[in-house]
């Protein structure tokens, strides 16, 4: 416990170190951590702490979900509500379906690990682009667009994975059966949602017989993790129920006027600024431990070739993705101006979900190593390249604003 403890106090030691030279070269903070993690891990030493399945869902990536869930305006968000929900839906499978095809034909690869790594590979990190929106000051319409799209999106590849992995047999790919697979959907889907809900409602509930801003806080973070962990235990989807919980928490407490919140005004003040910090200490983590982990990856498994090949493939299904689908809005009252196309497109980083899917392939499964080590390949470009080159890319976007749909007020 003692060494645990003291390593994690070494790791965000060197996190605030790191966050001070990033805003001083005016670098993003995320690609800083990662840099400084396989830089720790090529000096050779043990750190006693390494990126799991289980460090990424069950300590990592609840309160970062919760965290951005939590400020999302509802109203706002049904405003843009066709093209977010248009985006990770549709976009999440063609994005999928696209990776997986390449993978297939191109790089030969048997069709059961190509559609798994195009499924995993498919989720966005709204952990990198919500912390480069932040950096950069970024807000409005294009930030919720961005924030909103990765964050559904995540849901999406998670369910997706869960029913790909459900259907693939030791001998390969087997497709279930339609009805099997629809009411595994139904409830993997309906129940992260209810779970989430349910959560947040009971955190309201209590809520409103205190004025305590610590006991608020203390509910909003029971939400986040109980919500993510009760869902997972019953093979729901913990992603979708934790990001339900942040919005309807958020909605009806921390974002809610003084007359409508169930928080009194300190909590919600407290609320918001003890997410943000606690978001800040899971993104230091998950990052340097992304790191730390790259360094010991043995990439001699793929060609360089293959390693282009996957890199382009993923980038080119993203474009798939958005333009096509923008396109779809251009005479509507969600028109989507082209440089925001661009940073939804270039923005689409990979991460810490994606690394966990893969890191939960069972270790008996066909071409599991090379799965991980494409997935790993793909983050590392994704947080160091797309990563340094997006904010000059924001900064141009934001030169005009964009403008809200239609009805806006």
């Amino acid at each position: 416990m003692n060494v645990l403890v003291s390593t994690l106090v070494g790791l965000l030691v060197v996190a605030i170190l790191v966050a001070m030279v990033t805003r001083r070269l005016a670098i993003p903070y995320t690609v800083g951590l990662v840099i400084t993690g396989v830089a720790l891990a090529l000096t050779g030493r043990h750190m006693g702490i390494g990126l799991t399945h289980d460090v990424i869902f069950d300590v990592i990536l609840p309160p970062l979900l919760f965290e951005a869930a939590i400020n999302i305006h509802w109203k706002e968000l049904r405003r843009d509500g066709l093209p977010i929900l248009t985006l990770a839906l549709i976009g999440t499978i063609i994005s999928a379906a696209v990776v997986a095809a390449g993978m297939i034909y191109i790089l030969q690869w048997p069709a059961a690990p190509a559609i798994l790594f195009g499924v995993l590979i498919a989720a966005t990190d709204p952990v990198a682009v919500i912390a480069m929106f932040k950096d950069n000051r970024i807000e409005g319409r294009l930030r919720l667009l961005v924030e909103s799209e990765s964050l559904f999106n995540d849901g999406v590849a998670a369910v997706l994975f869960s029913l790909v992995l459900a259907g693939i047999h030791p001998a390969g790919a087997q497709a279930a059966p339609v009805p099997v697979a629809a009411a595994l959907l139904l409830s993997t889907v309906g129940g992260g949602i209810l779970v989430g809900a349910a959560c947040a409602g009971l955190v309201l509930l209590l809520a409103g017989r205190t004025s305590d801003h610590l006991i608020e806080s203390t509910l909003t973070t029971v939400a986040a993790y109980g919500s993510f962990l009760l869902a997972e235990h019953f093979q729901f989807s913990g992603v979708l129920a934790t990001v339900t919980a942040g919005l309807v928490a958020g909605n009806f407490a921390v974002l809610a006027e003084d007359k409508t919140s169930r928080f009194s005004p300190k909590g919600r003040e407290f609320v918001l600024a003890l997410w943000e910090f606690i978001a800040f200490i899971a993104n230091s983590l998950v990052f340097l431990l992304i790191g730390l982990t790259l360094a010991g990856m043995a990439f001699s498994r793929l060609s360089g070739l293959a390693y282009l090949v996957v890199i382009a493939l993923v980038l080119v299904a993203r474009a798939l993705t958005v333009y096509p689908l923008c396109l779809l809005f251009t005479r509507s009252r969600w028109a989507i101006p082209l440089r925001a196309q661009h940073v939804l497109w270039w923005g689409g980083l990979r991460g810490a979900l994606g690394l966990a899917l893969a890191l939960s392939l069972p270790p008996s499964l066909p071409f599991r190593d090379e799965i991980l080590i494409a997935t790993f390949a793909v983050v590392a470009f994704s947080v160091i390249v797309q990563g340094l080159t997006m904010p000059p890319l924001l900064r141009h976007a934001a030169v005009v604003p964009l403008k809200q749909p239609l009805g806006h007020k």
